[in-house]
């Protein structure tokens, strides 16, 4: 094969509570995507995805970055930031022109993209992305592409991604601090769907639950479009806290013991199998965690035990939101686990069982150079991230202007056509 040249490279960071990664990314002549370099370490200054510490989190971010461009041979001076807490929501705006039964041409997409811009409520909040989902034809759902049909009436369902403000702009300077500049903000479930989701799932309908270590975002996705987004505020860190409170010991000893003993499925033998709390080399203290033996090892049952304890209230308030969003239980429809906290053994079968649905583990796609430590669910979002870069979706905010007929619908009607769309796929 002919060698190829890389003609763009994108950059990507990822700031979660647990920790920090970069990601950069080039495209060849070829359209090809290439991981040129990539690193990650724990983060500072960051509680359930808001910055605390602008110093601390701005040292990390940049010395992560340099790991990742030393390694690419090449400098970034621009980001694709992912944005995992500020409290992310969604919601759909509706809008709707009349086209009077001629062909659709491209300029009446583009109009009608322009006059949706009017009918983006944010109430308050900071709007990350504003993305046509999917258009309509006489009212008829699931038109990909219009263009070129006839139609008395064109409309668009627009997906508005939304956040608190604040944390937003205090992720923004964090990394601006680290003397970056910042292409996006954006959601972290829209760029883990793009690492993680095939289009055919999300033509026939999925929940991408992606689990960090303090924050849990559930999205549903049907018809191709984001149809709903809400935001848990608990994560895999919770688990480990669990696991020190109720044993007596440090974090560091809990995240070990979750890791590398933990489950979320119980077996027959986990109360004869003892495990050492103490990790390989770790000095003893003399200090026993409780119910432990002599030799500070605790029954592999009793950490089984409050894993599953942990992950029962997870479950819980992920079905919540699942059915808050139409994706109640049923047969239709299957859930894919991401995130860190994807990576606890056993954690698909114990949510299949919870949630009542086919479940599997989504791992980054197979990117030509991506290292075997960030091909694992922990790092979707950052590969996902160079993806989305790479295919910058529209958002209707950058469209230009329009002078055509639009009609708009209200609350209950844009709700109505909505819960028709989730009917139509759950």
């Amino acid at each position: 094969m002919p060698d190829t040249r890389i003609l763009r490279a994108f950059g990507a960071v990822n700031i979660g509570s647990f920790r920090v990664s970069a990601m950069i990314v080039g495209q060849d002549d070829t359209g090809a995507m290439r991981v040129l370099g990539s690193a990650h370490r724990m983060s500072e200054g960051v509680k359930r995805g808001y910055v605390t510490d602008m110093r601390a989190a701005s040292h990390a971010i940049r010395q992560v970055v340099e790991k990742a461009e030393n390694e690419a041979g090449t400098a970034v001076s621009s980001v694709w930031l992912g944005c995992s807490g500020a409290g992310l929501s969604s919601k759909i705006a509706s809008v709707e022109i009349a086209i009077g039964g001629r062909r659709i041409e491209e300029h009446d997409i583009e109009h009608l993209l322009y006059a949706a811009r009017d009918h983006i409520q944010p109430d308050g909040r900071m709007v990350l992305h504003a993305q046509p989902a999917h258009y309509t034809l006489d009212g008829a759902h699931g038109v990909a592409d219009p263009k070129g049909l006839h139609a008395e009436a064109l409309g668009v369902d627009i997906h508005v991604t939304l956040a608190d403000g604040a944390p937003v702009r205090n992720l923004i300077e964090a990394v601006q601090g680290a003397h970056l500049d910042v292409e996006a903000v954006v959601a972290s479930p829209l760029a883990s769907a793009y690492a993680c989701l095939g289009r055919e799932e999300r033509e026939l309908g999925v929940a991408l639950i992606e689990i960090g270590a303090e924050v849990t975002n559930v999205s549903v996705f049907a018809g191709g479009m984001l149809l709903g987004l809400k935001s848990v505020p608990l994560g895999s860190n919770d688990i480990t806290d669990a696991i020190a409170s109720t044993l007596g010991i440090r974090r560091g000893q809990a995240e070990r013991l979750k890791c590398v003993s933990g489950s979320a499925i119980a077996s027959p033998s986990d109360r004869r199998e003892m495990i050492p709390v103490h990790g390989p080399g770790e000095t003893p203290d003399g200090r026993l965690a409780r119910g432990a033996d002599e030799h500070n090892r605790i029954p592999r049952a009793e950490l089984v035990g409050v894993v599953t304890d942990r992950l029962s209230y997870l479950a819980s308030e992920v079905g919540k939101a699942l059915k808050a969003m139409g994706f109640g239980s049923g047969q239709a429809g299957q859930v894919v686990l991401t995130g860190g906290g994807a990576e606890l053994h056993g954690i698909a079968e114990y949510m299949q069982g919870a949630l009542g649905r086919a479940v599997r583990i989504g791992k980054a796609v197979d990117l030509t150079g991506l290292p075997e430590a960030h091909a694992t669910p922990g790092f979707a979002t950052l590969a996902g991230l160079c993806l989305y870069a790479a295919d910058d979706p529209v958002d209707i905010r950058s469209v230009g202007p329009s002078a055509t007929e639009v009609h708009h619908y209200g609350v209950g009607a844009i709700f109505g056509r909505v819960m028709r769309a989730v009917r139509e796929y759950f």
